[in-house]
């Protein structure tokens, strides 16, 4: 299992196991800089002010090392340069690693987002001018972002993947990877699901835990980029233990986290 990616040959190696923040966690600039200093230097900014926002503005010479990429919400062009220019302003960076159109779900989304007026050709312009070095989209719909890829308006795409939705392995992943677009992945504990018991385990059955999950993620070479988001201090901990134990899980293993990602799947509500 490769512990590094490369997304291109001017940008670090990053490690494959990313972190996010959403807003709602607490971590502290202490946390963002222990996972630095254990190697996790793929950073997804929720763009709240927030532990990660005051760790990226004391990066100092250490800001090449990290990938530091945001979410945009705007649709238009006006929008995205004003989210862009508020972001660099946070961050206290001359430039942005990354920037993903957050959670396009419809067509018309996308359409806007590329149209004459739209967040694409802001985006592009900033890359041109050294702002935004790789631009991307977030997504659950994996028919919309098949068409965004085939598109190759974009040099990243992010998706939903863990043990309890596998369909990208096989519409999604597969065109990734033959138009070398990277993909970074988010829930792979499917919203702590798959941390939790089942009406339909087997007798003595212990849920996995967030580290098993993980590493199913990163077992596919579809993956660029696991994201994970840690609630506190003692999750980032526990997660961070799994670059000490990098494997991916055996034969066994692997069948056995399918087969609970079946069962939460089957009780936790019905997704695409």
């Amino acid at each position: 299992m490769r512990q590094f990616f490369v997304f291109r040959q001017d940008l670090p190696p990053v490690c494959r196991l990313g972190l996010a923040t959403r807003g709602n966690t607490h971590l502290t600039r202490d946390d963002v800089v222990q996972a630095l200093e254990a190697g996790i230097n793929y950073w997804n900014w929720c763009g709240r002010q927030d532990g990660m926002s005051e760790a990226a503005r004391e990066l100092g010479p250490q800001r090449k090392d990290v990938i530091i990429v945001i979410q945009l919400e705007a649709r238009d062009q006006e929008g995205a340069r004003r989210e862009l220019e508020i972001a660099l302003g946070q961050l206290k960076t001359d430039y942005l690693d990354g920037v993903t159109f957050y959670y396009v779900e419809q067509s018309e989304e996308w359409a806007a987002i590329i149209g004459e007026h739209g967040a694409l050709p802001a985006m592009k312009e900033a890359q041109r001018q050294g702002l935004v070095r790789m631009i991307g989209l977030t997504t659950h719909q994996r028919s919309l972002a098949e068409a965004v890829l085939k598109s190759r308006h974009l040099d990243l795409l992010m998706v939903r993947y863990n043990a309890a939705h596998r369909g990208a392995e096989a519409s999604l992943f597969p065109v990734a990877q033959e138009l070398k677009t990277p993909l970074v992945t988010f829930t792979a504990l499917r919203w702590k699901g798959l941390l939790q018991a089942t009406p339909d385990d087997p007798p003595r059955f212990t849920a996995p835990q967030a580290l098993d999950w993980y590493r199913f993620v990163l077992s596919h070479p579809g993956v660029a980029v696991a994201l994970m988001a840690p609630d506190n201090r003692k999750e980032l901990k526990k997660n961070l233990s799994l670059l000490g134990d990098w494997r991916p899980p055996t034969p066994e293993e692997f069948e056995a986290l399918c087969l609970h990602g079946d069962r939460v799947r089957r009780h936790a509500g019905r997704f695409p």
